[in-house]
């Protein structure tokens, strides 16, 4: 008989969707006939958190007159009773079920109001007077921010919305802090935790409970899940994997930690969990587990001896959504930025177009390990298979793909099929900026439902940039860009500081080129962050190539991936955090683009070099490559309707042609000689994505060639051909 799996998604990823990885592991044991379960203990927790009985619990135990509080604390407890009578409709209605309570939350008659509240002078510019239901929802989130740090303050000082006690877990190279803290009495938040876990427990009776832990803000919570199962299920076998596990604990020795769990497993998870699965059934032998840590005899092993096949994305396994409510997750607004909102706003499906990075080169990045190392895109069609399953089986049709960057060909065969299936969805993905990305790209990936994308720009210096083998320059990032907000397609820019190297002088150019690129609005949102040196990166592998010295290159006994490292050459970088963020989050909400770059600092720093128009020049240059013969033309729209009728003019008799164009929001005529409009319509239909190939652009000169229409190359720069690309023919 088959082991009953639990699957867990541990507190706390986020509010507004499910974290993949359960998701994923559920679709491939049901691929197996494998009995599971799959719970996202975090929204569970939240709801049990911010519920009218919820927090007159927290109320109650914050109502401690010995302890000295904060003015906004107070002045919260002191409006308790507004909180706990108005939670539940407010949780309602951010789950979409209580929208006309928008009205109400706009009045300001029904949230009490803290310190969060503060920023609430811009929400008429934000949102205008129609965006009522997106202005509660912001208002909302502070409402919700609001309690969020009486808990911290109160309560539980390791409470956050998408992290549980990071601080301790973030580069822990000694088990220690996390070691004595799960010792402690737990507080209301584990206890609450442990409530839900255990009636989990008791309804599925798994014999196998397997933890994600994506994030060091997952950690503390999985550990103190783990924690519960053995005091009080000692029989069950307790797995963690995911990103933490991946990245920092592959050469972990301190035996404390399987205190509280039975496995690791590392990498992709499918593969080590079949595994598992079979040795707890007797049918494997503990030796031949799938990278897979244990503790024997006192000491950890890694047991890598399993013959069992990676289980390739290419498989037409879907993630499975079975038994989560989609319907509980809150669609939150933090930021009214319009791009940096989707992360928090509603529920979105993930998928993956590729395992890997296609790329896999910048010397930042954790290139030695398994997810960026190994590259397999999924084929378009088994994606498109996937998110039709996954639509059928959640109802929503938001995708967002969690790729550590998608390969634009990929991309662009992906935008075809759905085209073609007729299927209505939206989504977004993670990307590089590269000039792959033309025009008319953009625009087919606009028409297949594509909203929004992010990539790296990282430090915008083309210096950094060739450190990094970022493979692309400032210029070109910006070009690439235009192509995306042309369409209207939202931008995000994952930016970084404090590069081994970059000077002082750099660091503010590159925040000239961030302050021009926001000003030019080919870049909606971005987020800094400063350098991390990893283990598993090219520059933790050779720093002396790129003049640094790690402080500490003996290997910790517990987590070893962060790297402590000395940048003799560069500038004192952790200076620049708050002047840095200050000033892109003003940027994001299109104000400070006049003001002097000093105006961020309370330090000293020197002019920018870059000129004041720089990405202006860099705009102005031709942004597209030229076409290539083998590019395919693409028409993703019906056919015109055709009318012959003659032309008189001069006594001289024209058979003519006129082609009627309906477009999706307008209608648009073509009149042009008979011979060229027949060849038109067959052209158009050649190039209809019904069609299994479209023609290359050299299949089609040939073509005109031979319907002796005259140079194919004159044609192409013609009204006509130019009416045809406004009207949606594309090149790719």
């Amino acid at each position: 008989m088959n082991s009953k799996v639990l699957l867990i998604t541990p507190p706390f990823t986020q509010l507004n969707t499910l974290y993949p990885a359960t998701a994923y592991l559920q679709g491939f044991l049901e691929s197996k006939s494998i009995n599971s379960y799959q719970v996202d203990l975090g929204i569970e927790v939240l709801l049990n958190v911010f519920s009218k009985k919820g927090l007159t619990r927290l109320f109650c135990e914050g109502n401690n007159p010995q302890k000295e509080l904060s003015d906004n604390t107070l002045r919260i407890l002191y409006l308790q009773d507004k909180y706990i009578n108005t939670i539940d409709d407010t949780i309602r209605f951010l789950q979409g079920k209580n929208e006309m309570l928008a009205h109400t939350i706009c009045n300001e008659t029904f949230l009490p109001e803290a310190s969060r509240f503060n920023q609430l002078e811009d929400l008429e510019w934000a949102f205008g007077s129609l965006g009522i239901r997106d202005k509660a929802r912001h208002m909302a989130t502070l409402y919700l921010e609001d309690i969020s740090d009486y808990i911290v303050e109160v309560i539980d000082p390791h409470f956050g919305f998408s992290r549980y006690a990071e601080r301790i877990s973030s580069s822990a190279y000694s088990f220690d802090p996390i070691y004595n803290e799960l010792l402690e009495d737990d507080s209301v938040i584990i206890e609450l935790q442990n409530q839900i876990l255990e009636q989990h427990i008791k309804d599925q009776q798994p014999n196998l409970i397997a933890i994600t832990v994506p994030f060091p803000g997952n950690l503390f919570a999985a550990l103190k899940c783990g924690q519960f199962i053995k005091t009080n299920y000692p029989n069950i076998r307790v797995a963690i994997g995911g990103g933490y596990p991946n990245t920092e604990l592959r050469s972990v020795s301190d035996i404390r930690l399987f205190e509280f769990i039975d496995f690791i497993t590392l990498d992709d998870g499918e593969s080590p969990l079949l595994n598992l699965i079979e040795y707890i059934e007797d049918k494997r032998e503990i030796n031949h587990l799938k990278r897979t840590l244990i503790c024997r005899n006192n000491t950890i092993e890694f047991i890598d001896n399993s013959e069992t096949k990676e289980i390739s994305l290419r498989e037409n396994i879907a993630p499975s959504y079975a038994h989560i409510k989609t319907d509980q997750y809150l669609s939150v607004i933090e930021i009214t930025n319009p791009m940096h909102r989707l992360w928090s706003d509603g529920f979105w499906n993930k998928l993956t177009m590729a395992h890997g990075c296609y790329w896999g080169r910048c010397t930042f990045c954790d290139t030695s390990l398994d997810y960026i190392a190994r590259f397999e895109p999924v084929k378009a069609n088994v994606l498109c298979d996937k998110v039709e399953r996954i639509i059928e089986q959640t109802g929503k049709t938001a995708f967002h793909f969690v790729d550590e960057a998608a390969p634009p060909a990929l991309m662009v065969s992906f935008a075809k099929e759905i085209i073609k299936r007729k299927l209505n969805i939206v989504w977004w993905t993670n990307i590089r900026f590269e000039s792959s990305f033309t025009y008319d790209v953009c625009r087919l990936l606009k028409q297949s439902g594509c909203i929004a994308v992010s990539g790296g720009l990282e430090v915008a210096s083309d210096r950094i940039l060739s450190l990094i083998n970022k493979g692309v320059s400032v210029k070109k990032v910006a070009q690439v860009c235009k192509n995306f907000t042309k369409t209207g397609i939202l931008t995000h820019a994952y930016l970084m500081y404090g590069f081994p190297t970059q000077t002082t002088q750099e660091t503010i150019d590159s925040m000239e080129i961030v302050r021009q690129l926001f000003e030019h609005q080919i870049v909606h949102s971005g987020f800094w962050h400063q350098f991390a040196l990893t283990t598993h990166s090219p520059v933790g592998a050779n720093p002396n190539k790129f003049q640094i010295e790690i402080m500490h290159p003996e290997e910790n006994p517990f987590a070893n991936n962060d790297l402590e490292h000395k940048d003799p050459t560069g500038a004192s970088h952790y200076k620049f955090s708050e002047g840095l963020k200050k000033s892109l989050f003003n940027y994001m909400h299109d104000v400070g683009f006049d003001l002097p770059l000093q105006e961020w600092f309370d330090f000293e720093v020197p002019e920018p070099t870059i000129p004041n128009d720089f990405i202006y020049g860099a705009l102005q240059e031709n942004i597209n490559i030229q076409n290539n013969p083998n590019s395919q033309m693409i028409w993703p729209h019906n056919l015109p309707v055709s009318k012959a009728y003659k032309r008189k003019k001069k006594g001289k008799q024209t058979d003519m042609c006129e082609l009627s164009f309906h477009l999706l929001s307008e209608s648009e005529t073509l009149n042009v000689k008979e011979s060229l409009g027949k060849w038109i319509i067959q052209l158009l239909e050649k190039c209809s994505l019904n069609n299994n190939k479209t023609p290359t652009l050299k299949e089609i000169e040939t073509n005109f060639s031979d319907n002796n229409l005259g140079d194919f190359s004159i044609f192409m720069e013609s009204f006509t051909a130019q009416k045809l690309k406004e009207f949606g023919l594309l090149i790719i």
